[in-house]
């Protein structure tokens, strides 16, 4: 991958793209206010089955997928990947978070990346309704038309979610900078392992009962900082 398809793709996932994403906790605030997740520990046990059992079977295969549907220009996977993840997220809070970043993400690169046709035709879709515009296949068409590999896409997908998860725990519990840095580090072999596996999957499963459990109780919270 050149440098001018790692800048061009990197500023999707960086933490200043107008995503939107700093106001979701994706069901962590749940857990750490009913006790699950107290501490650093816990909260890497966390979120390492939620990347094993969880986004590393569904979204991250998701981002696989779109990325190969824009080489071989398949805007018929890209709707069928995105239809099948809208089904596969049990929270209504969950389908929107995913929605609305999917969205967000695919209006800008289609501003800036007219040449891609199936990218082009896939924000057609989204704008007229006919696509939920999932965040994971929205950054995997995204990608692959900015150039980079499966395995990479998936990789930074998976890390970017890491960080989001561990910038809503700051906010949540006493885990502090350092701390953070230090989890990131311990998730990364994770992480490289299951963009392995991910990017020869063509299957999207799913199994993190504890995760969607919390996710569920999120809306029922008596306070909350985040949409999920």
């Amino acid at each position: 991958m050149n440098a001018l398809s790692l800048l061009s793709g990197i500023r999707f996932i960086d933490s200043f793209f107008p995503s939107g994403g700093y106001a979701y906790s994706s069901g962590l605030e749940a857990a750490v206010q009913c006790g699950r997740v107290q501490n650093s520990g816990e909260l890497s046990g966390y979120v390492e089955d939620m990347l094993r059992g969880g986004i590393g079977r569904c979204e991250a295969v998701a981002v696989g997928l779109a990325q190969g549907a824009v080489a071989s220009n398949e805007l018929e996977t890209l709707s069928k990947v995105d239809d099948e993840l809208d089904a596969m997220k049990l929270t209504s809070e969950a389908r929107l978070a995913s929605r609305q970043m999917g969205r967000q993400v695919i209006r800008i690169a289609a501003d800036q990346m007219r040449s891609c046709t199936v990218l082009q035709r896939f924000h057609s879709k989204v704008e007229e309704g006919q696509s939920p515009g999932h965040l994971s296949v929205s950054i995997g068409v995204t990608l692959g038309a900015c150039g980079w590999p499966r395995r990479e896409s998936i990789a930074v997908y998976l890390y970017q979610t890491a960080v989001g998860l561990v910038s809503a725990a700051m906010k949540l519990m006493p885990v502090g900078q350092r701390e953070s840095q230090q989890l990131l580090q311990e998730w990364t072999p994770t992480i490289i392992m299951i963009s392995h596996q991910a990017s020869v999957a063509d299957t999207l499963s799913s199994w993190m009962p504890l995760q969607d459990i919390c996710a569920m109780r999120h809306s029922r919270l008596e306070s909350r900082l985040f949409r999920s």
